[in-house]
Order: C-alpha cells, then structure tokens, then sequence
C-alpha cells in the first residue's frame, strides 16, 4: 500500500519510517533540495555547515532518542553535563548555573533550585514552588486548561513575583517558543516544567555531532529507502487533487526547469507540511470543513539563526547558554559542543535571534551588527580593548514561519492526525501531541500519523506498529 508523503522534514521522515517498519511504501516528495524542514542545513564554500537553528536534544524526548537508536545512530548524540547556564546581565562575562544532581526527579530539580542564590532569592523560590503546586497535583488536565492564560498571566494568578519572569522565563519562553513571556502559552512552559522535573534526565542536554541533514535525516532516506520506499527533492507540490466525494485523487508535482507537471498517486496522502504552506496548498471543498477551518487560528512564528565564526576562542563551556540578552536567545560555541565542528583554537558560535518579528525583513548586515552589540556584553574581554576578536565570516538564516506560535488559544486549533477525509493525514509538530512544536513534537506526529494509518488501513502481514512508552531517557543517564 503507497502513502505519498508531502514534506521531508522530520514528521514526515519519521512517519515513512514507521510506515515502512509496518509493511507501507511511503514516497516523500520535498519541494526543495534539502532535508530536514525546520532541521535543515547547508554547506558554504568552504565546506563549513550553517544551519536553520540551534537543535537541542533532551531527556524528556523519549520518542527522539528511540527513533535514533532505531537507526543505529544514538551515539551521535553527544550528552553535556545536566546543567542550566545563564548569562548574568549586571555582571557581563559571568555565569549563573542550575546544576542537577544524579538523584531521582523530582529532587534533583528541586536542589539544582535551591542551591542557586544567583537569580531568585529564597522568598521568590518559595513563592515560584506554591505555584506550581496545581499543576504538579492535577497533571497534564491542568497544564491543558492553562492555555487560556499567558505565562505572565498565570504567574500574578499564582502570586509569584514578577521578577521570576524577569530572570529566569524571559529565557526560556524565547528558547521554547521565541516569543516573550507575555505573549507566550502558559501551556508551553508548565508542559517543559513537568518534563524537567518529573523526569530524572528531563532536562539533560545533548548536541547532534554534526549537521542534522546529514547525521540524522541522511541516515532516515538510508532506512526508508533501502526497504521499498522512496524519497525524492525537489519535487514541490502543486496542488492537492479531490475525487469527487472530496477523497484526495492525487498530488501534482510542478515541473522544474520546464519539465512537465507530474500526478503521483498512493492509497493514503500525508501532509507533513508546515502549517502555514498546508493552509496555502488546502483544497477550496476543504475550506467549509470545520476541522479545517482551526488552522487558521495557528501561524508559524519567526525566527533568525545566526553563525559566527571568530579568529580566536571565545569560551571552554561545552553546554547550551541562555544569553537573557533583550535580542538574542540562546548560543553555543560549537566548536566546543559538537565533534563536526569542534576547533581547539577558534570559535563558531551559534545564536538565536528571539523575537524575531522585528527584525525579520532587516538586511543581514544590520542583524549582525546587533548581534555583534550584545556579544560585546556578553563577552567584553574580547570584544573591548586593543586586541578585540575578528569576525572571519557569518551566515544568517532566516525562517519566517517556523513552529506555530504558541500564544493562549492554539490548543483548540491544533488538529489531530486523523483528518474528515478517509484517505488524508496531517503531520507536523503544529499537530496535538504532548510535546508541542519541537523537535520531539515532529518525531511523535509522525509516529502518530503512521500508526493511525495502520490502524485504520491495515496491510496484510504487516508488522504491529508500537508507541514508545513516554518514559524518561535512561541513554541520558550514562552518557
């Protein structure tokens, strides 16, 4: 049985392995000529990667780190130490760290708190763990119910002062989501916050030891392809073809470079396409459906990646930053965090630009220089003196629409896998799935989507398609 697959991103790369592993043909067509959707990369002329983000892999995403021990590769992963680093604004050049001991959750999120006096006081500690009483009682309802609330919003209800937002969640609501605190689901960061803390190793960090088009999508193709399905770039969809009872009749690929159009044909049709390019590509009979109508209460969020690479090194810490810069998210130098990339004598830090909305539509060379105006800060002994570090090259990618912006609401509009019309599917990180727009989100939708697939049109001796318990990562543990 054929499901023809619209996206090579990681939701519709994991839906056609799954779909293989359960006796399917999956064709993954991709309109462009790379890998991975959101995950995607590219080598410049001197053979250096630069990618779309900065991909962080983390204990809580069980059904991540299964699908690479899947395929073999999970030593590609390198782990770091279980900590949180900040950057401390007043004191430029210095770190404040949340350092998580090896004991059961939820202790050790509690004592990795507790011993740092940096950024909270004890009051405000106290203060912030009341809070978050409700939804470590109540569960997963109550975190869903919160998304009525942004997470500024749901801290004056819970009586936690607002400096906590100021220096710890400014932080992390731009690395989940790249949005500020006030605009942000308070959905968003209870769901991490019961990962981080229910889990052992929830919030352990690991660094893809090279690029993701080639050290974990190239490896996917490898799967999919060499048991009977097929994965084709540049093969952008046109339109969606409707039988008359509304059922999808076929995908249209535009011609590139003056050759004809082309019609492929499957039994099933999967969209893993975001959701900004399905609500574009949705056939006109599907608009009056209501189940397609929610989308158009979801929109990508944008986002600006840069990479920098320097004459000299600027840091030794292997691990993830929260920068708690007013323009920038999160960095890394990864010539110290990822073996591809590694240099004992240079740096390449990797940087996101969050909110981006702002600066979207701004030259390259204006995002540089304001990127180069806060590393200054963050980095004043190399930036400030005579001798100040040279900026050999850089790269800035820009997506303008990446993972749905998760502001109070979007729960309700995000569909299921399952759509109205018998023979369609949704992929996507924007579809339901616990684990919201992420890496691990993509993952689990397209798990998700193949085995409704399998449930609902089962192929004779086909293989029984099993959902990875969500438990924590034990390969976290000893890494």
């Amino acid at each position: 049985m054929r499901v023809a697959i619209a996206g090579a991103g990681l939701a519709g790369l994991s839906c056609a392995k799954y779909l293989t592993d359960a006796g399917y043909t999956p064709i993954v067509l991709e309109s462009r000529d790379v890998l991975g959707g959101l995950v995607a990369a590219w080598k410049d002329k001197d053979g250096d990667w630069y990618e779309t983000g900065l991909h962080i892999f983390f204990g809580a995403y069980p059904n991540m780190l299964q699908l690479l021990k899947e395929l073999g590769i999970e030593d590609r992963l390198q782990w770091k130490e279980h900590t949180l680093i900040f950057n401390q604004p007043d004191n430029p050049g210095t770190y404040s760290r949340f350092d998580f001991p090896d004991i059961p959750a939820p202790w050790n999120g509690i004592i990795a708190i507790l011993r740092n006096n940096d950024m909270l006081t004890w009051p405000e500690k106290i203060r912030f763990g009341i809070g978050l009483i409700p939804a470590m009682i109540q569960g997963q309802k109550y975190v869903e119910a919160m998304d009525r609330y942004s997470w500024r919003e749901w801290m004056k209800k819970q009586n936690i002062p607002p400096r906590v937002e100021k220096e710890v969640f400014i932080a992390m609501s731009k690395a989940l989501n790249f949005i500020n605190p006030e605009e942000i689901s308070a959905t968003i960061l209870l769901t991490a916050l019961n990962r981080f803390l229910q889990e052992r190793y929830g919030s352990k960090m690991a660094f893809l030891d090279g690029s993701p088009t080639e050290r974990m999508c190239e490896p996917m193709v490898e799967y999919i392809t060499s048991r009977g399905g097929e994965v084709r770039l540049n093969a952008p969809l046109k339109e969606i073809l409707l039988n008359e009872d509304g059922t999808v009749k076929g995908y249209v690929i535009r011609g590139l470079h003056g050759a004809s159009d082309e019609v492929v044909t499957a039994d099933m049709y999967v969209s893993a396409m975001p959701v900004d390019v399905m609500k574009v590509m949705m056939p006109e009979p599907w608009k009056q459906i209501e189940f397609f109508q929610k989308l158009e209460g979801l929109e990508g969020v944008p986002v600006i990646n840069l990479q920098l690479w320097f004459d000299r090194k600027l840091t030794d810490i292997d691990q993830l930053l929260f920068s708690r810069s007013p323009l920038l998210s999160v960095y890394a130098d990864m010539s110290n965090t990822c073996r591809g990339y590694e240099n004992p004598d240079k740096s390449m830090l990797e940087l996101v630009l969050a909110p981006a909305a702002d600066w979207i539509a701004k030259s390259d060379e204006e995002i540089l220089q304001a990127t180069l105006a806060e590393l200054e800060k963050l980095f004043p002994d190399h930036f400030i003196g005579d001798n100040p570090t040279k900026l050999l090259k850089y790269h800035v990618v820009k997506t303008p629409r990446s993972v749905y912006k998760a502001t109070p609401g979007r729960q309700q509009h995000r569909p299921e896998q399952v759509t109205p019309v018998s023979n369609f599917y949704l992929a996507g990180s924007y579809t339901m799935q616990r684990y919201l727009g992420s890496m691990e989100g993509a993952v689990l939708s397209g798990k998700l989507t193949a085995q409704a697939i399998a449930e609902a049109h089962p192929v004779a001796k086909s293989s029984s398609l099993q959902m990875q318990t969500l438990q924590p990562a034990t390969n976290a543990a000893t890494a």
